[in-house]
């Protein structure tokens, strides 16, 4: 028997179904390049338990006594550095990556973004997208190299989300493509773009990628192999006469070990035994934001130099060049087949 308002009990709650969503997920940032702002969102991101896998009662002691009152500043003055007039650049790029799949995958397909920490939260743009009738949503964490700090905690939210809801949608998450060829396709074809494009031919590149806690590693998170994966397929691709190509890890934090060779100290020693021109591309991220801009693209060049370098250059992203949005979509139209 098919159902017709004219079969459905008088106080039956009208229910919108038969969309499917998509919902675009990167780390955060603050919204405003202002230490309150700053602040408010440090506590949320290093609150994370997948974070910061230090004993909660002994790390929030530490956290709210010492760093929270400490880094914010810091940190908003690096983001002062790179925030734009529609905000800050993380936000910007993957609202812009959300609206450039508008429309790709037909009618019935709405695409959208969120903030793992921050807004738009991962809850309220679930919301969003079940109002409007998405019985059937794609969570795509843009992170190429899976991370338990990263993929697992965006599953984590949106897990959390599904618990309170009665009517629960069907949840499919974007698995990693670190070693996807369309991924390596489109970072193939951009940094060889945005090389050609220099006005110096480098005799270094240094594939940087976001560093973790070399304990991560020992307790058998696979980022550290995604990432050396990634560096060496990419490198195959990318390899001529003339060029090195170097991988490190960045954005080291607190004191204990991390991933190595880290990003800062390979750009000094570079310098020091005599490279001159160095280009530095972060494959691992798919947004152009303050660690890129900032830490890379400003600290990193002046190490560079300082330390004797000449000519120093920071690729962007994927961001939304031609070859990063028709990866996008590909990878992306492959997790929907069966329901497009």
């Amino acid at each position: 028997m098919t159902w017709t308002a004219q079969h459905l009990p008088a106080d039956h709650t009208p229910v919108k179904s038969g969309r499917i969503g998509v919902l675009l997920v990167n780390l955060g940032t603050p919204e405003a390049p202002e230490p309150a702002s700053v602040k408010k969102y440090l506590a949320e991101f290093l609150s994370d338990p997948r974070v910061i896998e230090i004993p909660q009662a002994i790390w929030q002691v530490i956290l709210r006594g010492i760093i929270l009152n400490v880094r914010p500043r810091k940190s908003a003055e690096a983001y002062k550095k790179v925030w734009t007039d529609r905000g800050s650049p993380l936000a910007v790029i993957t609202q812009d990556q959300a609206a450039g799949m508008a429309g790709r995958f037909g009618d019935g397909v709405m695409v959208d973004w969120a903030m793992r920490y921050g807004n738009p939260s991962i809850p309220d743009q679930l919301d969003k997208l079940k109002e409007a009738g998405c019985d059937r949503i794609l969570l795509a964490p843009l992170y190429p190299q899976y991370c338990g700090a990263t993929t697992a905690t965006v599953v984590d939210k949106a897990s959390r989300w599904l618990k309170k809801q009665r009517w629960q949608p069907a949840i499919r998450t974007l698995p990693p493509y670190h070693d996807d060829a369309l991924y390596l396709d489109a970072l193939e074809a951009d940094i060889t773009r945005q090389l050609e494009a220099l006005e110096f031919e480098p005799e270094v590149l240094l594939l940087s990628f976001h560093g973790m806690p070399e304990r991560t590693l020992l307790l058998g998170d696979p980022y550290h192999c995604h990432c050396q994966k990634t560096a060496r397929l990419l490198g195959e691709r990318l390899a001529k006469p003339g060029l090195r190509i170097e991988t490190s890890f960045q954005s080291r934090f607190g004191n204990a070990k991390w991933l190595e060779p880290a990003t800062d100290d390979t750009l000094v020693s570079e310098a020091e035994k005599g490279t001159k021109r160095l280009a530095v591309v972060a494959p691992g991220f798919a947004a152009d934001c303050v660690e890129t801009l900032e830490e890379l693209a400003i600290e990193g060049r002046d190490e560079f130099l300082e330390a004797g370098g000449k000519q120093f250059a920071v690729l962007s992203c994927l961001n939304t060049s031609q070859a990063g949005m028709h990866m996008l979509e590909a990878i992306l139209r492959r997790e929907l087949s069966g329901w497009i």
